[in-house]
């Protein structure tokens, strides 16, 4: 009894040994996941600096499907034969940092900033459209056009400039007829119109010398 005790107990003491060593013992060199996990992050940095740019502004279905299927396509290039957790908590962290030291050097002119994020494509320039630009970035007439209806727009026609910046999103300047007034739009034009009544009717007060509205009152 007190054998097979002991054997049990070795048993459970050596399969806690294999978890705890399973989980937090790297299976290829630290070196090497570093490595994997950045050339695999630039990679893709650059696929996306390069096509990215309509993906972000308009996903479709196609590029849904891209989306779901590329950190399975790359997964196995990150971690490698290392299925520890250390490891998977080492390639997280070194995306993380490695994520932000590349928008602090993005950041640091405008030659990098071009470099790392490009720079925006004009689509549409006093109402018109220019068709090699949206055939070069690959976007549809419809989703230009639901473009220009989120921001107001009815057409091209109403538009000055729209251009598609590098992260995806759109700015659109409408032409100043077409604009849209906001609400403090109105409420700053209704004070200009009372100051522009009062400021007459003092006027017209001050020429004949008595208040409006005939004798006045007394």
């Amino acid at each position: 009894m007190a054998g097979s005790a002991l054997i049990g107990g070795v048993v459970l003491a050596s399969g806690q040994s294999s978890m705890w060593q399973d989980m937090f013992t790297f299976e290829i060199p630290p070196a090497e996941k570093v490595i994997r996990t950045v050339v695999v992050y630039l990679f893709i940095g650059v696929l996306i600096r390069v096509a990215g740019k309509r993906m972000m502004a308009q996903l479709n279905s196609f590029d849904l499907v891209v989306v779901l299927l590329l950190s399975n396509v790359v997964q196995n290039a990150i971690i490698g034969p290392d299925n520890s957790l250390i490891g998977g908590l080492l390639g997280a962290a070194v995306l993380v940092l490695f994520n932000a030291l590349m928008d602090r050097v993005a950041l640091m002119g405008p030659r990098s900033t071009w470099l790392f994020q490009g720079s925006p494509t004009v689509l549409v320039t006093h109402g018109k459209v220019d068709e090699k630009a949206v055939h070069r970035i690959g976007l549809r007439d419809h989703e230009i056009m639901s473009a220009l209806h989120h921001q107001g727009a009815d057409g091209p026609n109403e538009v000055r400039k729209a251009s598609l910046e590098p992260g995806g999103t759109w700015n659109i300047e409408l032409m100043r007829d077409e604009q849209a007034a906001s609400l403090g739009d109105l409420r700053q034009a209704v004070v200009d119109l009372q100051r522009h009544i009062d400021a007459r009717l003092s006027a017209l007060e001050r020429s004949d010398g008595r208040p409006l509205g005939g004798e006045g009152i007394s």
